[in-house]
């Protein structure tokens, strides 16, 4: 991960760690339930959770296998979902501070790796992709969830530069024929895909990256002036002269090792 990038990361998400333990979308959500129930477990299972953010996912496979560990760049974080995991008396997760593009664990290492809404944020995913295939027993299980762009050039262009304008520490949403592209280059096979729909209500999902007044001000007004499909693409609803809510999309895949 390149450096500025880096410290991005942990500085956007230090300061708000919390937020990522208590938000709706991280906390739940059809993808969270979605990939528990594809994950093939029998309880022997080591788990390595990739960019744990609030430790959602490790909380969620915590009582269904061996052991789990969560791994983050962030200290803050790493703390925030530490307090979360172990509130829910969840005793089999270990917390490791590290890069998902360089990362410190033996080869085949875990039988199931996972990473959920944050590969948006490493400047190398195909790094991430070859690292995470390296630390995977064959036959191992890697289950991918983020967020995506659309295939056309404009639109991926706009949600890109929504995202970043909102987040600085964002680097890319891949468009689904990137994601595919990297983990069948990188050795994975394909087995499932699930696409699901998020809307998110802009003064809330602005304000968890604590955005000032008049970056939500301007970043509003470059939504609003959009052509009429990229509103009805991304369901731009606006209220009094701002956007009030905007649709996104992201893609759960499930690749084997």
């Amino acid at each position: 991960m390149n450096t500025e990038n880096k410290s991005n990361v942990q500085s956007q998400f230090g300061k708000s760690a919390e937020s990522y333990v208590t938000s709706k979308w991280h906390a739940k959500g059809a993808d969270l339930a979605k990939l528990v129930d594809i994950a093939e477990l029998d309880g022997s299972e080591r788990v390595l959770d990739i960019a744990t953010g609030g430790g959602h996912v490790a909380n969620a496979l915590a009582p269904s296998v061996k052991q789990v560990t969560a791994y983050d760049l962030t200290t803050e974080i790493l703390a925030a979902a530490k307090s979360f995991i172990e509130s829910n008396g969840f005793q089999n997760v270990e917390f490791v501070q590290g890069d998902a593009e360089q990362m410190p664990f033996a080869d085949e290492a875990f039988d199931v790796v996972t990473c959920r809404i944050a590969a948006h944020h490493f400047p190398n995913p195909e790094s991430f992709v070859q690292e995470s295939f390296r630390s995977l027993k064959q036959g191992g299980q890697f289950l991918l969830i983020d967020n995506v762009s659309p295939e056309r050039e404009d639109f991926d262009h706009f949600y890109n530069k929504v995202e970043k304008d909102r987040d600085y520490s964002h680097h890319r949403a891949w468009k689904k024929s990137e994601w595919l592209k990297m983990l069948e280059e990188a050795g994975f096979e394909i087995e499932e895909t699930h696409r699901f729909t998020k809307t998110f209500v802009f003064e809330d999902w602005c304000n968890r990256m604590n955005v000032s007044e008049e970056e939500k001000n301007n970043l509003s007004a470059y939504m609003i002036a959009a052509s009429e499909e990229h509103h009805g693409k991304f369901r731009i609803k606006v209220e009094n002269g701002k956007v009030y809510s905007f649709m996104g999309e992201s893609i759960l895949i499930k690749a084997v090792k």
